[in-house]
């Protein structure tokens, strides 16, 4: 019999992003506690740049983005926050999408699965992602609830399982 596996990838579904965005700019346009602070969001590439003129305003601002994410089944560790700039009389906050398991992370969790996951259970790394496999499809579903028990920096998605 031929081995099982399972791609372990972490990706973003680009759409439900931009409509999280999209539904984030429209609340901070209707909320009256936003009137007349010059609070905005702009999604450009990889970036999403909120601005407000104080930094308790574009805290709050990246807050109602946040829940908007969640809402949308997107996780927070795929979100990389800075820290809130001066930009003359506005304050300026960046927040990057982290799309694709670094290798760090990726030797990381390599050594989880090799030192608490079941025996006979080989990880390989391929790129910005990883192949799990193993004999038992048991194995598998045990390295899946393993890793998603764990609090890694990743956002992490299991795919191709067969």
């Amino acid at each position: 019999m031929a081995d099982s596996s399972f791609d372990i990838v972490s990706k973003l579904d680009r759409q439900e992003v931009d409509n999280a965005v999209n539904q984030a700019v429209k609340e901070v346009g209707q909320r009256y506690d936003f009137r007349n602070t010059g609070a905005s969001i702009t999604l450009s590439g990889d970036e999403i740049v909120m601005s407000a003129n104080a930094e308790e305003r574009v805290l709050a601002v990246l807050d109602v983005l946040q829940s908007k994410l969640i809402r949308r089944g997107i996780s927070l560790k795929a979100l990389e926050v800075g820290d809130p700039k001066q930009s003359g009389k506005e304050v300026r906050l960046a927040a990057g999408l982290k799309e694709g398991i670094s290798t760090e992370d990726a030797k990381k969790i390599s050594k989880l699965i090799r030192d608490e996951g079941p025996k006979g259970v080989k990880a390989q790394i391929q790129g910005d992602e990883l192949r799990v496999s193993s004999k038992s499809r048991d194995d598998l579903q045990a390295v899946i609830a393993l890793l998603k028990g764990k609090d890694l920096d990743v956002a992490l998605q299991f795919i191709n399982y067969r």
